[in-house]
């Protein structure tokens, strides 16, 4: 096809002239990795349809909401059947009390729960409410992971632990990030001494477990485990971002992976999305009833939405989750993940191209490295050439992984053991096609 017959192409030109960058979310301009973004006209199952007609095999599923793979029968029905009833009522539903307590059900941590529209909303209301419940201003948040874009969160380490962070955007003045540490994560020596240094101004520590925005990285159990044990030494909430996580490695998040390793773990507060939207805007927090308690009405922490609790949203979201507590589901997604991981892996080793991979659940990365990274400045140095010869060696073949090699991937139950045939042999081609290392 043609430039000028290519459909994206008119589109993106066309996105230019009325939406900065083209479009609506940073990470789809194609920016890291060149060339031009894919305008999706339909999906359905693994797959979505690009404004020319092509077919891609889909590893975003709309950034992990997906789960079941585009258009499950049974959500469709549940969203068509809402949206008859109505689109949006500002007043409480049936369905927000049963939607919390399917989450509560599935997460021990969790005793009630406030539903929101996004996991920015959620992660900034779960990070004012740790403060106005401890009466502390302060928090600790890791390098690489990312827990939206409320100002207090797009920061960067400062000068050293005795100094708090630096605005990693325009229009955050440096005094909105002025509480917020940084640190390196899975460095227990920076842990020790923040907490040493600031623990008893501390409100939360907020963690994504297993991060997503650094690809896939885990924290490692030790590691997890003294961040328990310091924030409740020194009386500041752990906040688990299960944004990605929730309902994606596991029925029960995350969480439940750590608490098999140590006796007892649980986070404070739990901070959710995606999953349980199933690709609706839907996200919630949640915790402990004496911590969740302090949210208004009941008590002096502010928090609303005119959306929350969407009819059709929570339609979608309840539908989703009732597919995912079938028996077995979660470990046939995760086998499903686990094959695609290793044939990458021998694929490239085939070719003596360095990649290390992981995954849990129906979530995975892979990096350009010999070795797993376990924090950030050691994933800045998976080879970015690479990873761009490699993205659109794909896209090429109707393979479409994240656009940025930072960003995590997704395995749906859609995907079928063709389409994870069909995508190895693929990266087997292109990684034929890399010159060997000099």
């Amino acid at each position: 096809m043609t430039q000028n017959t290519d459909r994206n192409e008119q589109l993106f030109e066309r996105a230019k002239q009325l939406i900065p960058g083209g479009v609506n979310s940073p990470v789809r301009a194609f920016r890291a990795v060149g060339g031009t973004p894919r305008f999706v006209a339909r999906a359905q199952g693994a797959y979505f349809w690009d404004a020319n007609g092509k077919r891609h095999i889909d590893y975003i599923g709309s950034w992990g909401p997906m789960i079941l793979g585009h258009g499950h029968p049974a959500v469709v029905e549940a969203v068509q059947k809402a949206v008859l009833e109505g689109f949006s009522y500002g007043a409480p539903t049936e369905r927000e009390v049963e939607l919390a307590e399917e989450i509560v059900s599935l997460v021990p941590s969790i005793e009630m729960v406030r539903l929101v529209s996004s996991g920015t909303e959620a992660a900034m209301s779960a990070i004012r409410l740790a403060r106005g419940a401890t009466g502390r201003s302060k928090l600790i948040k890791f390098e690489g992971c990312y827990h939206g874009h409320a100002d207090a969160l797009l920061v960067k380490a400062g000068s050293g632990l005795a100094t708090f962070g630096n605005p990693t955007s325009a229009g955050v003045p440096p005094e909105v990030v002025q509480h917020t540490l940084v640190l390196e994560y899975n460095n227990l020596a920076q842990l020790e001494e923040a907490f040493v240094l600031h623990g008893a101004d501390l409100a939360c520590l907020i963690i994504e477990p297993i991060a997503g925005n650094m690809n896939f990285v885990r924290a490692s159990v030790p590691f997890m485990k003294r961040c328990r044990e310091l924030c409740t030494q020194h009386g500041a909430l752990l906040v688990f971002d299960e944004v990605m996580t929730g309902f994606r490695v596991a029925l029960g998040g995350a969480q439940s992976i750590y608490a098999k390793s140590i006796p007892g773990f649980k986070p404070d507060l739990s901070v959710l999305g995606k999953v349980i939207g199933g690709g609706m805007p839907l996200a919630a927090f949640g915790g402990p009833r004496s911590v969740m308690e302090q949210l208004a009405p009941l008590g002096p922490v502010y928090q609303a939405g005119t959306l929350s609790g969407n009819p059709v949203a929570t339609a979608c979201g309840l539908a989703t989750l009732k597919q995912i507590r079938k028996a077995g589901f979660f470990d046939a997604l995760a086998l499903r993940t686990r094959t695609l991981v290793d044939g990458l892996k021998a694929a490239a080793a085939e070719q003596s191209v360095p990649l290390s991979a992981d995954c849990e659940g129906g979530m995975f990365g892979f990096f350009l490295l010999p070795q797993l990274p376990q924090n950030y400045p050691q994933v800045m140095k998976s080879d970015g050439a690479r990873f761009n010869q490699l993205f659109h060696g794909l896209l090429d073949r109707g393979i479409y992984i994240a656009p940025a090699l930072y960003e995590a991937g997704f395995v749906s139950a859609a995907h079928s053991d063709a389409d994870l045939a069909e995508t190895i042999a693929a990266a087997k081609e292109v990684f034929r096609t890399m010159p060997a290392l000099s």
